[in-house]
This record gives structure tokens, sequence and C-alpha cells, in this order.
């Protein structure tokens, strides 16, 4: 997966989302707080879905947030990073 792949990077509304799939383990944090953002692939990892943007913008920073390893990074219209 490249860093263009919409699984990996996504923008949603405001924010752009990314996954660090190097850092991710697997823990499914993002999942539980965010079933329509978030789900782990055959590798145990997550990955952005196709309906990411019926989740708030409040939930998919929660998600991020809920990252055990914070392998989510969250960045505004204008580049600068919101979390983590």
């Amino acid at each position: 997966m490249d860093s263009n792949d919409p699984k990996v990077v996504r923008k949603i509304r405001k924010y752009t989302m990314r996954i660090d799939r190097n850092l991710c383990i697997g823990a499914a944090t993002c999942v539980a707080i965010a079933p329509k953002a978030w789900a782990l692939d055959n590798e145990a990892k997550a990955i952005i879905l196709d309906t990411c943007d019926q989740e708030t913008d409040e939930m998919l920073l929660e998600a991020a947030k809920g990252c055990p390893v914070m392998a989510i990074f969250i960045t505004d219209e204008t580049g600068k990073q919101i979390f983590p």
C-alpha cells in the first residue's frame, strides 16, 4: 500500500486522516469507536473505509486519540497537524 492509497490517506471534510501501518498493532480501538471509518484488513492492520465520511469529525478525532500506539495522524486543511 502506498501513501496515495485512499485506504491509508483520505481527506474527509476539513481533515486529512493518515494511518501509519508500520505503527499499527491491530488493537482495533479505532474500529470500536468509529466502525464506519475504520476496519482491519487481512494483515490485521487498520484501513480507512469508503464510508468514513458518515462518522462525525469528533468521532474521527476520538478514534485517533483511542489508538494505543498513535498510528492515526490527522491534519487540517492548512496542513497543520491536529493529532497526535
